[in-house]
């Protein structure tokens, strides 16, 4: 079976914890007493690189959540990644950094930095953050409202682009008869002057390889897809059925286009969590297996704390219990709860099923079956044009992206929709996306 869409499927593999299933850092093939280890990291990496996926991802969180599993602890992204720059040669290595907790400076000068020593390999996966909690580890009594860390996002970019601007592309002579190592005329002040950013500019580190690093955004709210449309060249998005999917896509290229720009300079790649198997029987079996260590009672704690209401009051194994304006209510997600309210409806689980579902793969779509099940599934969401690719969430690592690189990727391959060996270096290459020329430039220096 070949491809009806012209183009092939972009892949990341988003790697978490040891895996994206809340209790798989329990299961025997987990590798969570290395996830402080480099070596773990450089493993994965190797494993991403080895099946040619475009990109590897880093999330990061603010805050201390589940104090008792794996997920109490998380490396610094953007320096695990300047590690692992010194490991591989042609994947893409891409974080979360979060603009409410951050200032412009700081993130145009460490993503330059990334971009710079992995030879145009780095991407920004944009985020505003989500709880209180974070807040209050920066000195803040409360997280700031949605829409408006969206406003000040919007103002944040701009600036980290206004930064990495500031340096035209050939500004390094680097001339030794001559004596000149830059050429001043081609440095710029940026002189930003906004509603929450100040920055005189100009930054300290030569323009990206890339121009910019990739520009990613989490997120499907109004107030996301508004800045996605706007800003991102990658959107990671959960969906759980091919027509949601599809009807997302055209909504948010629609909105792409209506910014005046190209619908396919945006990349549409929901999550997609995988539990393999032989057979469909063996994968159902692994998929009880990891069922199984998941407490009854943080499966509810889980619903609990999405949906910003207790439920340990009510049956467990009682339906979802009617909630008065779950989204509305919401200062985090608000997307990722409609996509809750929406499962538990459709699904018609009860408490502890939607739990467990959501610590299965954290309100992504769960594929359980065998890999020529799973390829089907790509291709008919991609040839659907509900994606433009998925970002890859092992439950178990790392078991589980050995195992999709081995038994999935060459499906895909043989059926046409994926690379077979990368054609460019860069991430952007990789993507099919352009090198943006320099668009900031303001008075030189001297």
């Amino acid at each position: 079976m070949s491809s009806k869409r012209d183009g092939q499927l972009h892949l990341g593999a988003f790697l978490y914890f040891s895996g994206h299933h809340h209790a798989g850092w329990r299961h025997p093939d987990s590798g969570v007493e290395k996830m402080f280890d480099i070596k773990l990291y450089e493993q994965l990496a190797a494993t991403a690189e080895r099946g040619k996926l475009d990109m590897i991802f880093f999330a990061d969180l603010l805050h201390l959540i589940y104090p008792s599993r794996a997920a109490a602890g998380m490396l610094d992204p953007v320096s695990l990644l300047s590690a692992l720059s010194m490991a591989t040669s042609r994947i893409g290595l891409t974080a979360t950094i979060s603009t409410t907790y951050n200032e412009p400076f700081h993130v145009a000068r460490r993503m330059a930095t990334l971009d710079l020593l992995s030879g145009g390999r780095a991407g920004w996966n944009i985020v505003t953050s989500q709880v209180d909690a974070e807040a209050n580890n920066f000195g803040r009594e409360k997280h700031p409202e949605h829409a408006l860390r969206y406003e000040m996002a919007a103002e944040f970019v701009e600036v980290v682009t206004r930064l990495w601007d500031s340096w035209e592309d050939d500004t390094l002579v680097m001339d030794r008869q001559a004596g000149v190592f830059a050429d001043v005329s081609k440095l710029h002040t940026v002189d930003y002057q906004g509603r929450w950013y100040n920055s005189k500019g100009p930054l300290i580190t030569p323009r990206p390889p890339q121009g910019y690093p990739v520009l990613i955004q989490a997120g499907s709210s109004e107030p996301g897809q508004a800045f996605a449309a706007q800003y991102g060249e990658i959107i990671f998005t959960a969906q759980q059925s091919l027509a949601a999917a599809q009807s997302f896509y055209r909504t948010l290229k629609n909105k792409v286009a209506a910014e005046g720009r190209e619908p396919d300079s945006l990349k549409i790649m929901p999550g997609l969590s995988p539990i393999l198997g032989g057979t469909e029987e063996e994968a159902l079996r692994r998929e009880r297996e990891l069922l199984d260590l998941i407490d009854p009672d943080e499966a509810v704690m889980m619903v609990s704390g999405m949906l910003q209401y207790d439920l340990s009051g009510y049956p467990a194994d009682g339906p979802l219990p009617d909630i008065p304006n779950p989204v509305k209510a919401s200062n985090g997600m608000k997307s990722r709860v409609q996509l809750v309210m929406d499962l538990a409806r459709k699904d018609g689980l009860s408490i502890i099923e939607l739990g467990r579902r959501l610590l299965g793969a954290r309100g992504h779509m769960q594929f359980v079956g065998t890999p020529e099940q799973l390829a089907d599934l790509m291709q008919e969401w991609y040839e659907g044009y509900g994606c433009d690719g998925f970002n890859i969430m092992p439950p178990v690592l790392p078991g589980d992206l050995n195992e999709f690189v081995d038994h999935v990727v060459p499906v895909l391959q043989r059926r046409g929709l994926f690379r077979e060996e990368y054609e460019g270096s860069t991430l952007r290459e990789h993507l099919g996306l352009k090198r943006p020329a320099p668009g900031h430039f303001k008075q030189p220096i001297a």
